[in-house]
């Protein structure tokens, strides 16, 4: 009995030790090994809930459960009806600004960098070195955003009619 919890503690240092992956995850560094924790821990709860859902399903198909619910409404018409040109254009621009109002979230995380011109002191740009590259960059990002929404605007692709 001892010699198992023995052998399982040395399954354990070994599977802990960094020494022997250190190499391995090195050059990326060790700022993105979190990262990956969650993205392998994402993959594997994904398949796990896909595995547990396909094997406790009991599928027991009845006329009521097959037929199409439109929020407690019966169903009139067509499923195929033509939509309106505008409804995919506003969709688009919102996913294409949505997008792009995402690209400010590494900007603001990496604020202090871009607007120091020499490499920070204990989390502080030192004094007489402050730029404006870091604020000037973003201006001019949110200009162009702004610029395509006045385009946009003005071309009345934002009208619902």
């Amino acid at each position: 009995m001892r010699e198992d919890n023995f052998r399982a503690l040395q399954n354990v240092n070994f599977f802990t030790r960094l020494d022997l992956i250190a190499p391995l995850w090195e050059p990326m560094g060790r700022e993105y090994f979190p990262i990956l924790m969650l993205l392998g821990f994402v993959a594997i709860n994904a398949v796990m809930m896909l595995a547990l859902s396909h094997f406790s399903l009991r599928p027991r198909p009845t006329q009521a459960k097959s037929a199409p619910y439109e929020s407690g409404i019966p169903a009139i018409g067509d499923a195929r009806q033509r939509f309106s040109v505008k409804f995919y254009m506003v969709a688009m621009l919102f996913i294409i600004f949505d997008i792009e109002t995402v690209f400010m979230l590494p900007w603001g995380a990496y604020y202090r960098q871009l607007s120091c011109s020499v490499p920070l002191v204990e989390g502080a740009c030192p004094a007489g070195h402050v730029s404006f590259f870091g604020l000037g960059e973003m201006l001019v990002f949110i200009l162009i955003l702004a610029v395509g929404f006045i385009y946009v605007w003005k071309k009345g692709a934002l009208q619902w009619d």
